[in-house]
Parts: C-alpha cells; sequence; structure tokens
C-alpha cells in the first residue's frame, strides 16, 4: 500500500465470508511520532523510538529533520536512533522541504524554523497545497518570521517560504480555531525563543505536544482559567534526549473497531492504544450508541495512558453527539458516520467546520459517497445527520472517489463489509501516508480482496 511509481491508482475492495476475529495491533501514534522526532532532533545526544509509525507522512518529517542537520536513522530491529542538534541549532536546508500529504509536519515545522536564522521552502502534494496554512502564518508572523505563501481562494497555501527570526518575539496568543497544530508550532517556535510563550486554549486539544516537551525537559506550565487551558513555555530551552515508546494510533484503531462494531458475530482485540482523554472521544461516542467496547490491561507508557479494545458485535442506536468532544475525535469523524450508518434512527454530528479543510472536505465527500451507497444523510454545514439502516446491509454498489484523502478511503472499505453489493475505493494509495499495513491488518481478522469492479 504505497505510492506506485508510475502513479496509477489501486483501486480496492474488502469484503468477508463470516465474523471478524483475532488480535492485531495497530501503527504507532502519528501524533506522537511526529513529535518524538522533532523533539529529538532539538535534543543534545541520542534519542532512541521504538513504534515509530512508519508511514510516509511520517517518514517525511523525518527527512526534513535530517535536512536540517539532525541524524536519524532505523536499525534492523525497527529501532530508530536521533541524534540532535540541540535548540537554536537547525541548519538551512539545501533544497525545498516536500512534505508529501502531511499537514501535521508542514505546521510544526514551521513553527521549528520560525525562530531559527535559516529560511526553509515547503511544498506538498496536491491535497496538501489546498489546505490553509494562515492559521499557522498568523502567529508564526507576529513571532518575527517572515513568511510568502502561495495566495489561494479564501487562504493562504504552499508551496511557502519561511524564514526566521533570531530572536524571535515572545507571544501570548489565544487560538481562535481548536487546533492541535497551531498550539503546537507556537510552542515549538517558543523554544527558541527568549521570554515566555503563552497560548490560551479555549477548547481543549491533544496534548502530547505539552507532555513530550516536558519530558524532554522544557519548563512548561499548563493551568485552568476561565478562558480556558493556559501553556506556558519558557524559552532558550535545552532539551534532554529520551527513550520513547510510541503507542498505537487510536486514529488508526478506529477502522478495525467500527468494523467489528458492524460485521455481524465479530469478536477483535485491538492492542497497546493510546487512550490519552484528548484523543479517546470516539470511544466515548460508540459505547454511548451501544458499542460493546471494553478496556482491558490499562497502563501508562512513556507518559501516556494505553490499553486494549476489545470490540464485540453490536446494536447500534443513533444520537446526537456532543459538538464539543470534536477535538477529541476529529480525524474520526469519517469511520463515525459509517457507523451511524448501521445504527438504529438518526445520528446527529455538529461542530466540525474543521473537516472542510482536511485533506479533503471530508463532510462533503462522506456524504457523497455514503448517498451513492444508498444512506439517507442530510450534510450541514458544520457537520452531517445519518440516518442509520439498524444493522442490515447497506445497499452498496458504488466506487468511491477518495479525492486522495487517507481516512475517507479506509473509513468507506470498512462500510464495504456488509452491503448488497460491492463497495470499490478508487485509489487506495493514500492509505500508506498513515497506514501503511492497513489491508494486511484486515485480512488477519478475516477480511479478503474482492476482485474490483467499476461502476
Amino acid at each position: 500500500m504505497s505510492h506506485a511509481a508510475d502513479g496509477n491508482p489501486a483501486p480496492l475492495c474488502l469484503a468477508v465470508t463470516g465474523p471478524l476475529s483475532g488480535d492485531v495491533t495497530v501503527p504507532g501514534d502519528k501524533s506522537i511520532s511526529h513529535r518524538s522526532l522533532m523533539l529529538g532532533a532539538l535534543a543534545v545526544g541520542e534519542t532512541r523510538i521504538t513504534g515509530l509509525l512508519e508511514g510516509e507522512d511520517v517518514l517525511a518529517t523525518a527527512a526534513a529533520m535530517r535536512a536540517m542537520g539532525a541524524q536519524i536513522n532505523r536499525s534492523d530491529d525497527g529501532e530508530w536512533r536521533v541524534s540532535g542538534v540541540g535548540v537554536g541549532g537547525l541548519l538551512q536546508p539545501a533544497t525545498a522541504l516536500d512534505m508529501g500529504n502531511s499537514g501535521t509536519s508542514t505546521r510544526l515545522l514551521m513553527g521549528l524554523v520560525a525562530s531559527h536564522p535559516i529560511t526553509a521552502t515547503f511544498t506538498g502534494d496536491a491535497s496538501l497545497s489546498g489546505r490553509p496554512m494562515g492559521r499557522v502564518i498568523t502567529p508564526l508572523s507576529l513571532m518575527g518570521a517572515s513568511i510568502a505563501a502561495t495566495p489561494g481562494p479564501g487562504r493562504q497555501t504552499l508551496p511557502l517560504t519561511l524564514t526566521g527570526a533570531c530572536p524571535a518575539v515572545a507571544l501570548t496568543y489565544t487560538l481562535p480555531v481548536a487546533s492541535a497544530q497551531v498550539k503546537s508550532a507556537i510552542l515549538l517556535a517558543g523554544l527558541n525563543t527568549p521570554g515566555e510563550t503563552t497560548i490560551i486554549e479555549p477548547i481543549p486539544t491533544r496534548d502530547h505536544s505539552e507532555r513530550m516537551l516536558a519530558g524532554f525537559g522544557a519548563r512548561l506550565s499548563v493551568t485552568q482559567s476561565p478562558q480556558g487551558r493556559i501553556i506556558t513555555l519558557s524559552g532558550e530551552a535545552e532539551l534532554r534526549p529520551q527513550t520513547i515508546v510510541v503507542p498505537g494510533d487510536p486514529s488508526s484503531a478506529a477502522f478495525p473497531m467500527v468494523a467489528a462494531l458492524i460485521v455481524p458475530g465479530s469478536n477483535i482485540t485491538i492492542r497497546n492504544v493510546g487512550i490519552n482523554p484528548t484523543r479517546a472521544g470516539l470511544i466515548t461516542v460508540l459505547q454511548a450508541m451501544g458499542g460493546d467496547i471494553r478496556l482491558l490491561n490499562e497502563r501508562s507508557v512513556g507518559g501516556e495512558p494505553v490499553a486494549d479494545l476489545h470490540v464485540r458485535h453490536s446494536a447500534l442506536t443513533g444520537i446526537e453527539v456532543p459538538p464539543d468532544g470534536a477535538p477529541s475525535m476529529i480525524d474520526e469523524y469519517p469511520v463515525l458516520f459509517v457507523a451511524a450508518a448501521f445504527a438504529q434512527g438518526r445520528t446527529v454530528m455538529r461542530g466540525l467546520e474543521e473537516l472542510r479543510v482536511k485533506e479533503s472536505d471530508r463532510i462533503a465527500v462522506m456524504a457523497q459517497g455514503l448517498t451513492a451507497c444508498g444512506i439517507c444523510c442530510e450534510e450541514l454545514e458544520d457537520g452531517l445527520i445519518v440516518e442509520g439502516r439498524a444493522g442490515d446491509p447497506v445497499p452498496g454498489g458504488a466506487t468511491i472517489a477518495a479525492r486522495l484523502d487517507h481516512r475517507i478511503a479506509m473509513s468507506f472499505a470498512v462500510l464495504g463489509l456488509n452491503v448488497r453489493q460491492p463497495v470499490t475505493i478508487d485509489d487506495a494509495r493514500p492509505i500508506a501516508t498513515s497506514f501503511p499495513t492497513f489491508v494486511t491488518m484486515m485480512e488477519r481478522l478475516g477480511c479478503v480482496l474482492s476482485p474490483v469492479t467499476h461502476r
């Protein structure tokens, strides 16, 4: 499951011959993988990482950090070793940084460069080049960085060139959107900025950056206030190398989890999944819908809560999903839309404006695909209403245009496991950006590859 050298699409059609069963693991958490490479590259000494997600997005981060001076190598046993350059030690990259499809890499690395005396040009694929960068450009410009982006319809996009400020200007900034990427970009810029950088976060988002920065030795505090979480970072940090064990990505675990819930008779266990409260919203919502999901062997690994997920086929019931939980599961909404298609009654999901500016417009693309498969749904400006089929198979019989979006492709591959007529994904190659072992894992659970047909 990787981008073919000839550029030809790779259609995908999954099916089942019976219940899903077995124990599986999912790739390492993408958010933690990105941050472990970046912070390891800024520490003085050698950071060792096991469980790193070896998808294309994370490999783009590794390549960018190498281009700016870090030594990053993978041993034969799968351990990654990062020899850092120290905060303030990033070097001028010789060529443009190709970020592929990774918005996380791009926005976080912009933060790193913003407080170093170097210039970097960021490029990406067609999907990434359409995603808005203004939300990061604004605060980084206030810190002194000079950024020339490509103007687009209502947004600033890649390619862009960023020249860092040294010294950068410490900033107090209230996040106008709930975005862990914007928060993290400012914090990473603050590492090499004299004084204190403060972020006010009205709506909590995933906190991997705060946890990992503290683990690497940065001076960071988090307090609660009527305005929200206040995160304060002391600049000119000295980071210490770490040994990191990356837990399984809850966003990737979402796909086998929903698959087991909708395929009759299924009973699976997904091992070693991160259950950070800022990331575990999907589990809570699916349990509220009646999903039989049990957390086993809860433990802490490297400061992150981890558990094994035991999931069994369940009769789901439609609910109104609380909008304030969206930041804790924003990447999982496409596959939640699929779960809602098999629920009894109506599922209402709002507060999802962020989905409009992901790898694709995930609200519109999912609504189009669900409709093509015979599911009644209503597209809202900020979400989707799905009329479920009470567990009955979906009509199916469509070829889905995944729009170069890995989560769209995997979501419809899961939907295709309980359909009357096969569902084909037009191009599964983008799955390699986050879950290169997706198909082999699904086959291990009992899925089979069906002949691809175009409709």
